[in-house]
């Protein structure tokens, strides 16, 4: 059973996102200036050093566009992730490309496989289905505007599209909701108080005696004395809605 959680905002649901999308720009960057092409470090199915892609290919984009396209979500996505399912958010993410890529390099045609779309598809399918089955009103919310954003998305893990990696596509949606069902128990919960009943019955005699007969607070220094050495003085603060 996992720990509860509560929503919380932390410095880590931007700045991890934010460092996570300047890294695969920075390779980008790197492979544009010294004129290098990382493709071959890509998911290579079925061949044992097209396995290297499983760590790699979501740092790897073919082109501008390529890389433009999965910056949004990404960040978006991984934001999300911290913010509502933080205690698990690495896990997600770290098992989630190891996974993806694995299951690619398994089902995947001959070909490099590369980019982080894999990566979004586990976000999206996680974020989506894990609140489905939280049934808690924010991530039933949030599972709807992942729909609302993402939802064409879901067209892409068919083969629809010559040059793009359904196959990819396709191993981050069962990633993701696999994640969603061995996490589905942990679900972040309201705080919850307990209200009870004071343990006085306002009618009778005990209770009246303080107020006179306008509904007023009596200080009451009657005490009874049992011979012994005198009783300190006893206030206690009772407080009645006036009736007039």
């Amino acid at each position: 059973m996992e720990n509860q959680e509560h929503f919380k905002f932390s410095n880590g649901v931007i700045v991890y996102p934010l460092v996570f999308v300047m890294l695969i720009w920075l390779v980008f960057w790197f492979e544009i200036r010294f004129r290098f092409d990382f493709t071959n470090f890509g998911v290579y199915p079925m061949r044992l050093n097209g396995l290297k892609g499983v760590v790699f290919s979501p740092f790897i984009h073919s082109s501008i566009q390529h890389l433009y396209h999965n910056t949004i979500p990404l960040f978006v996505l991984s934001a999300s992730l911290f913010y509502f399912y933080r205690s698990i958010a690495w896990k997600v993410l770290l098992y989630g490309i190891l996974l993806s890529g694995l299951l690619t390099w398994l089902i995947g045609r001959p070909a490099y496989h590369i980019g982080a779309s894999g990566l979004i598809y586990v976000l999206v399918s996680f974020l989506f289905f894990k609140g489905i089955l939280a049934k808690h009103y924010r991530l039933i919310a949030l599972s709807l505007l992942v729909v609302f954003l993402y939802g064409s998305m879901v067209w892409y893990v068919l083969p629809i599209k010559e040059g793009m990696s359904w196959e990819g596509h396709l191993s981050g949606l069962v990633v993701g909701l696999f994640f969603a069902l061995i996490y589905r128990n942990n679900i972040p919960k309201p705080v919850k108080y307990k209200w009870e009943e004071p343990d006085y019955d306002e009618e009778s005699d005990e209770f009246l005696k303080h107020f006179d007969e306008n509904g007023n607070f009596i200080e009451s220094t009657n005490l009874e004395s049992d011979g012994s050495e005198e009783q300190p003085k006893t206030i206690n603060y009772i407080f009645k809605e006036n009736k007039d």
